[in-house]
């Protein structure tokens, strides 16, 4: 299936000041496909190393030389390795941390020969105390579940994922809208996970894809012994359970288990987030950028890797394939999520996925902007409101404190822009940016 790196990596391909390429992503995302699709189309060969299939590739890096490593790979995969017409590809990187190292070598002493390396627990590696990282001398990119967009070019619709590209001021027609609203429908039930769209666009089967969606799952928590040690990996799982039916309340560490310290639950939360499976979403001032700046450590709220996945675990698909109001869902948390997702994936590909909210508690007047974040230089405040319409307190509210030039309000209507705000249909995140930007 077509993805959206498949581009930005024709453009790494050829860039003149090109550097090693490292990919992150959580397990099951598609690094690994989209990398060995990218270099059948545009390399004479592919040599795949795969460290967690094949350990004795490790030793190829006991010399930091890239001439030796390129020679003693050529060896065990009985391929030769030429600048120009091959991509070296070292998958699962993290289990061979000075192959990390080594591209700083590579980028200095070959760099004509193409590598790549792609890894679902990279961030384990490269916060290890012993492990030196080759700044400047590696490009990265950052891999998300497939967005509202993938899937539609995926099901054959990539004209109509054009057209929400190109929204303006003008409404699609209502009969476009309500194909669109299906269509978000549909993905929230099946999330963004490949091989779950894969299946489903095989075999037309909504069960079996729920069934998929079931065993990834799975697969992450048997992932849990390499975050950790088996006494805490009970931590983890606690976590990970609570998570999807925690989307967008107040992240406490208490309703997750209110027998377990407060400090075991938050390094596990934290283990999660470097594995990619759950994304913490801090409080920030919205007085100006950047949002990290006045971000709080104590308040925040999490989201899940994929909205799939995390309405199977809250048992929600039987009312999403009977009820068109996702809006209304669990309280209005599945659109949350489903924003929060689409608004990681618009974002710049080459650096880390983050995300803010504006949280205001005082007596009696408390008050919450679902997200914050930053277009052309200005915080612009995002509120996904229920049904079709919706009160506005919290954004009257952050309008009056930092008045905002624009505003934004997903929900399930066409888009209608009154004076600041901008009202966008669930399905338009991807022409928030362009929009927004054209409009400042």
């Amino acid at each position: 299936m077509k993805r959206d790196i498949d581009a930005k990596l024709s453009v790494w391909k050829t860039k003149k000041d090109r550097r090693p390429l490292l990919i992150k992503g959580a397990r099951q995302v598609g690094k690994s496909t989209s990398i060995e699709a990218f270099g059948k189309s545009q390399f004479d060969k592919v040599v795949s190393v795969n460290f967690e299939q094949r350990p004795e590739f490790k030793n190829c890096f006991e010399s930091l030389i890239p001439q030796e490593i390129i020679e003693s790979i050529s060896l065990l995969s009985k391929t030769d390795i030429t600048a120009g017409d091959t991509l070296l590809f070292l998958d699962e990187i993290q289990e061979c941390p000075e192959a990390i190292m080594a591209m700083r070598y590579f980028y200095e002493q070959m760099p004509d020969l193409h590598v790549i390396g792609a890894g679902s627990l990279l961030e384990f590696a490269l916060k290890a105390e012993n492990f030196r990282m080759p700044v400047g001398r590696v490009e990265f990119e950052f891999m998300n579940p497939m967005s509202f967009g993938e899937f539609l070019c995926a099901i054959g619709e990539e004209a109509l994922r054009n057209r929400v590209r190109e929204l303006r001021n003008k409404p699609l027609p209502s009969s476009v809208h309500d194909r669109l609203m299906g269509y978000i429908q549909k993905y929230a039930l099946l999330g963004g996970m490949p091989a779950v769209i894969k299946y489903y666009i095989q075999t037309g089967k909504i069960n079996g894809s729920l069934d998929i969606q079931s065993t990834l799952s799975q697969g992450f928590i048997a992932d849990f012994g390499k975050y950790s040690s088996k006494i805490r990996q009970k931590y983890i799982l606690k976590i990970f359970q609570a998570v999807p039916k925690m989307v967008g309340r107040k992240f406490k560490f208490s309703n997750v288990d209110s027998t377990i310290q407060s400090r075991d639950l938050k390094e596990a939360l934290e283990l999660l987030e470097m594995a990619g499976i759950v994304q913490i979403v801090r409080a920030t001032s919205g007085s100006g950028l950047p949002l990290k700046a006045e971000e709080s450590e104590r308040i925040f709220k999490v989201l899940f890797l994929d909205i799939g996945i995390m309405q199977n675990m809250c048992g929600l698909s039987r009312e999403l394939g009977s009820k068109s109001a996702i809006m209304q869902i669990n309280k209005g948390a599945l659109a949350e999520q489903l924003i929060g997702q689409e608004l990681l994936c618009i974002q710049p590909s080459h650096q880390p996925p983050t995300l803010h909210y504006w949280s205001r508690e005082q007596k009696n007047s408390s008050a919450e902007i679902d997200y914050l974040i930053a277009i052309d230089d200005e915080p612009v405040p995002i509120e996904v409101k229920s049904g079709k319409r919706g009160t506005l307190k919290s954004l009257t509210l952050f309008k009056e404190r930092y008045s905002p030039r624009w505003m934004v309000r997903f929900y399930s209507s066409a888009i209608e822009v009154e004076g600041d705000l901008v009202s966008l249909p669930l399905y338009a995140s991807e022409s928030l940016n362009q929009r927004l930007g054209t409009a400042l």
